[in-house]
């Protein structure tokens, strides 16, 4: 049985929405970066702010642990590229 302070119960899908300014490699760079972390990505979506200066990437995943996730979340957090994880 899962930890009462646990919100998640693991193994669970989780949606991951990283967002950065648009270049041409970001898509690519985000998601070599959830591999190393993740393996193999159910689904990987990308979408343009509406002027095209920023991109979000979303990527879904089946997450195994909380120290998964906040290994993924350090990572993509310090990234230059990265301004935002959701």
């Amino acid at each position: 049985m899962s930890d009462s302070k646990e919100l998640f119960e693991f193994p669970c899908e989780f949606p991951i929405k990283v967002m950065g300014v648009t270049s041409p490699n970001f898509e690519a760079i985000i998601v070599e970066i959830v591999q190393r972390h993740i393996g193999s990505l159910n689904t990987v979506k990308s979408r343009h702010s509406k002027e095209g200066k920023y991109i979000a990437v979303t990527i879904n995943f089946t997450a195994q642990s909380r120290p998964q996730l906040d290994a993924l979340y350090m990572e993509l957090t310090q990234h230059e590229m990265v301004k935002m994880v959701l």
